[in-house]
Parts: structure tokens; sequence; C-alpha cells
């Protein structure tokens, strides 16, 4: 093997698979042979060089189960940070909108203020005295009584101007209660995605420090043993007959979801990421089906939830496959039983088997 590198030791790989986030920091044990027994006479004999005893198949089974256990953890996580992240943005929107409605609530009010103390001034300078005595004393009665009317429509434009006032200072209020409620929502994702985030990094941490203790020689035979499992998964789904229950064709829409998914392929695996560069799993679907001008939910659990649902053996291309019980992963269907999706840290933007994993569902966009 490499210099400087040993290869895992059963304790090693068993203390790994035994804490869900351990970090294995001790090399393999050499198991030498016994040192020979002195002599009396001739040149002493050294002992043979320690040798590293070879990682099994068995404990390179139970890493790939770790590994899928602490990138499974990792992947919620981030379906987590992403909803976070999602309401967020939301929540920002939100505020801003609020805080426009409040200058502008703000303005009118002065407005009416300026216009309801022009109006009580303007009743002021029309006298103290009654109607009854203004009139006797009028030269011109018509006159005045018309203009009593003008009066009198004064006072109801200027009950007017104050009850409008009045609904202005509610709405007002509303507004900056509004924004209140927001802002701590806000202040609660922007903590539950610090949450997340840290969840994600130490479950990627754990996964890239039980992976890094492999010789190259024993991460080929890990990578081995995901396409074996992928594949045996894969051939009991294909051998239920569902494929030859799935005739759908996709829709103009799903065609274009799908180029653009199918497009990304070799492009890395990021945590977060929505492209163009790089992408979650969730990410991926998400933007296919934004490029194809219908947009979806942006976490794999929100699309599970929000998105029809449809059954396996009517499944076309376009059609998102949900995997495991928690909806912690989603792809895209593409036809010939396979799909399109971001795998995992580490992995990138790939085609495999739909039934590779265990299915949860499928849901349509553009149902």
């Amino acid at each position: 093997m490499g210099s400087g590198k040993r290869s895992l030791t059963t304790a090693t790989l068993f203390l790994a698979c035994a804490c869900a986030c351990a970090v294995l920091a001790t090399p393999g044990v050499a198991y030498a042979s016994p040192a020979p027994k002195p002599t009396t006479t001739g040149t002493p004999t050294a002992p043979p060089t320690p040798t590293a005893k070879p990682v099994s198949t068995k404990e390179l089974e139970a890493v790939r189960l770790k590994l899928d256990e602490l990138y499974h953890d990792a992947a919620v996580a981030t379906d987590a940070y992403n909803a976070a992240e999602e309401k967020t943005e939301k929540q920002s929107a939100e505020i801003v909108d609020l805080a426009r409605e409040i200058v502008k609530g703000q303005a009118k009010l002065d407005e009416l203020k300026d216009r309801a103390g022009a109006a009580a001034r303007a009743q002021y300078r029309g006298g103290s005295l009654p109607p009854e005595a203004r009139l006797w004393l009028s030269d011109n009665p018509q006159g005045f009584l018309d203009g009593a009317g003008r009066v009198r429509a004064g006072e109801h434009a200027t009950k007017g101007l104050l009850d409008e006032m009045a609904r202005t200072q509610q709405d007002l209020k509303q507004y900056e209660k509004d924004a209140s409620a927001q802002w701590k929502k806000l202040e609660a994702n922007r903590e539950a995605r610090a949450e997340a985030k840290k969840k994600i990094t130490k479950r990627i941490a754990a996964a890239e420090q039980l992976e890094s203790q492999l010789e190259k020689k024993e991460k080929e035979r890990l990578a081995k043993l995901e396409e074996q499992a992928a594949y045996q998964a894969q051939s009991v789904w294909l051998g239920s007959g569902v494929l030859a229950d799935i005739k759908s064709k996709a829709s103009a829409e799903g065609r274009k979801a799908v180029k653009y998914a199918t497009d990304q392929i070799g492009k890395p695996y990021v945590w977060g990421a929505e492209g163009p560069s790089s992408f979650d799993c969730s990410g991926l679907t998400s933007q296919a089906w934004a490029s194809a001008g219908h947009p979806i939910p942006r976490t794999s659990q929100e699309q599970w939830k929000q998105l029809k649902h449809v059954a396996v053996q009517d499944m076309r291309p376009g059609d998102l496959v949900i995997y495991f019980d928690d909806a912690s992963h989603v792809g895209m269907y593409i036809g010939d039983g396979a799909i399109v999706h971001a795998p995992r840290p580490g992995r990138n933007v790939t085609i495999t088997g739909a039934g590779s994993m265990q299915i949860l569902g499928v849901v349509r966009p553009d149902a």
C-alpha cells in the first residue's frame, strides 16, 4: 500500500459505524509475527516488517452503510436549510413590502392632517354666530342658504377626512404589527438555517473522515460495493415488471425540464446549490422545472407535499421520483427506468436507475 497510509482495521471500522458522527483518527493496527527468540551465537535476526491487515468485504460493507447514513442525515439537514433559506427570502421580501406600505401610509396620513387642518381653519373663519342669527342678519337670505349648504357639505367632507385619517392610522399600526411579526419569523428561520448548516457540515465531515482512512484500492472496492447495491436494487425494481407498465410520454414542459436536467450531468453536488455550476438534489429538479416555465417548491419534502402524486406505473419523463420515508432525496425520471439526479457530496450529477433507492412515490409538477 502507499507510504504514509494504513488500511482500516476491524476495530476502527466498527467503532466508526457504532458512533453516528465518530471521527476516525486512529490508524490501522499492524499485525506482526512474533519476534524470534534470542540466540547465543551468530548474527541476531531482525524482526519482520509489520504489515497492515487488509480490510474485509464485510468491513467495507459496514463503511458503505455508515456513509449512507451520514449522507442521508446531511440530506435531511440540507432540506431543512433550503426550507429556512426559502422562508427567509420570502419574509425579507414581505418586510420590504410592509416598509413601503408604512412609508406610503405615513405620507397619506400627513396629507390628510394638512387637509383636515385647512378645513378646520376655514370653518373657524366662518364666524361663531349660530346659523339662525346669521340668516336674520343676512341681506341675501337665499345666498346665505346656498352658503350654508356648502358649509354642511364642507362639514361632511371634514368628517370624511377624519374618518380616513383614523383608518390610515389603524392601517399603519397593522403594518407595523405585521412587520414586527415577520421580523421575528425571519430571525427564527435564520437560526434554523444556521443550525441546519452545522448539522450538514458535521455529517459531511464525519463521512469524509471515514473515507479518508481508506487506501485508494479500498476506495475503489467501496465504489464497487455502492454500484452493486444500486444495481441489485434496480434489478429488483425492474423484476417487478413495473417498467412494462410505464408508457406515458413527456409533456412539452416535461421535455424542457428533462433537457435542462440532463444538460447538467457532470456538475458537482454542493448542498444548498441551485446552479448554474453546482446543484443539490432538489436544486436540480426545481431549476429544471423553472427553466420550463413552471416553478415548483425548492425542497424535496415540499415537492412531495405540494405536487400531485401519480402512480409509479403512470409516471412519464419530467416527473419527480421522491426517495426514502422522509422525502429527503429527489431525482427526475427521464424514461427507460432511469433518473437524472445530484446524488450527494463528492459525486456529480448523473444518471442512475430509478429503482436504485427506496422509492417513496412520484409527483408531477405540470399536472
